[in-house]
């Protein structure tokens, strides 16, 4: 079963959350290495909790060895 989406980060959260600058998390998304924003409308995008939760147990498996 997929995990269902409960929020909506907008950037100013995702840099807190994560601790990532704004260069950064844009760079990370440029090589594929932090999930992409959601359009929102007009110029507003927003990470899912799902997919920076996703990105969190990613980063953790690779701190620990694990595939």
């Amino acid at each position: 079963m997929d995990e269902q989406v409960t929020r909506i980060f907008r950037l100013k959260e995702v840099i807190s959350i994560t601790g990532l600058s704004r260069s950064t998390i844009y760079l990370h998304i440029s090589n594929g290495c932090f999930p992409a924003p959601v359009n929102l409308g007009g110029r507003a995008v927003g990470w899912t909790d799902v997919a920076i939760n996703r990105w969190f147990a990613e980063r953790v498996q690779a701190s620990q060895g694990v595939a």
